[in-house]
């Protein structure tokens, strides 16, 4: 049997890689019946070997494949005229789909990939004989149904208030590997009963950052009142000033960056690569709010900051002065540049 598992949603589609797992039968006898091959360079000859030779102690053997599909992604925009690299691409597909489509009754193939294109050349010529199974990024509006399902397969009964849910939705995003542990994490602190509002402030690990950004955002606007009420919030939770001046000289040098990067018509996937951004939820706050401010804003918060924190380092300030006096005079300077 052939199995096609594509998309850009990692964590689905290992999952659905382990249920093909349990499907075929003891994991012990398994482990040993199971090969795992590097789609961008395996040969024809090495994946029928892999594919042909006979399970041991048990009935199905299992081969995994990842890759190969990518391999044979076409590049650029299809033209009439095929250049010499696009004829010897589909020249190597060709021994490679043979020999998948002469799979043994005892052999589970799993290919998989990420977005593919519906005119690769291998996926098309294989797709009919496969179980294809494709695994976009979800969308807002489906998180919240992933995470009420995830929360009932970890813990029967486990329920979550709409405003919790929501926050898990804008804090994590679609990054689902995060997305399960964060869940983890709040089933045991909240010991059987519904998660809250509170509890995914207190246990998400983003939530930190997300007060940072609507400090910046307050900042940036000149609501002295709301950015202050923040950084009590944050004391309260037990941060320092000098890592809150941390977080906020970060936050401002990332919208920046992301600011002239987008002018220099930089991708989405590019910046997040430059700026070694891991979390989808920091590149997407500060795709907003690059939108939101100009350079000139940006630069004046972000120097500031580092004067502050000159200030504190030096000891010719108390950090929870420093950052109260700096809030105030990021406002006045605002005001009077508009």
């Amino acid at each position: 049997m052939l199995h096609i598992l594509i998309g850009e949603d990692d964590f689905s589609l290992r999952q659905a890689l382990e249920e093909i797992n349990k499907s075929i039968g003891d994991p012990t006898a398994l482990m040993t019946n199971t090969t795992v091959l590097e789609g961008k360079t395996v040969t024809p000859e090495q994946l029928r070997a892999a594919c042909e030779t006979v399970p041991f102690l048990a009935e199905k053997r299992l081969v995994i494949v990842e890759g190969l599909l990518e391999r044979f992604e076409p590049k650029g925009k299809t033209v009439k005229k095929k250049s010499s690299r696009q004829n010897e691409l589909e020249e190597a597909y060709k021994p490679i789909a043979d020999g998948i489509k002469q799979l043994p009754p005892f052999t589970e193939l799993v290919l998989m990939g990420s977005k593919i294109n519906d005119h690769n050349p291998l996926f098309a010529e294989i797709k009919s004989q496969a179980k294809v199974k494709s695994f976009p990024m979800l969308k807002p509006n489906q998180l919240g149904q992933w995470i009420e399902r995830r929360l009932a397969a970890q813990q029967k009964g486990s329920s979550i208030s709409p405003k919790a849910e929501a926050l898990m939705v804008r804090l994590v995003g679609n990054d689902l590997w995060t997305m399960a542990n964060e869940i983890d994490k709040l089933l045991l602190f909240s010991g059987g009963r519904q998660i809250e509002e509170a509890d995914v402030k207190a246990v998400v690990s983003n939530a930190q950052e997300a007060s940072i950004f609507n400090m910046v955002d307050a900042i940036l606007e000149l609501r002295v009142g709301a950015a202050q009420e923040l950084l009590q919030q944050l004391f309260r939770q037990g941060m320092a000033p000098a890592q809150i001046l941390v977080m906020l000289s970060r936050q401002a040098r990332i919208i920046f960056q992301v600011k002239e990067m987008r002018k220099q018509g930089r991708s989405r996937s590019e910046i997040q690569s430059k700026l070694g951004l891991n979390s989808d939820f920091v590149l997407r706050k500060a795709w907003e709010q690059a939108d939101k401010y100009s350079p000139a804003r940006i630069r004046d918060v972000y120097h500031k900051l580092l004067e502050t924190d000159i200030a504190i380092k030096t000891g010719k300030m108390e950090g929870e002065l420093a950052l109260d006096v700096l809030i105030a005079e990021l406002g006045q300077r605002g005001a009077v540049s508009n």
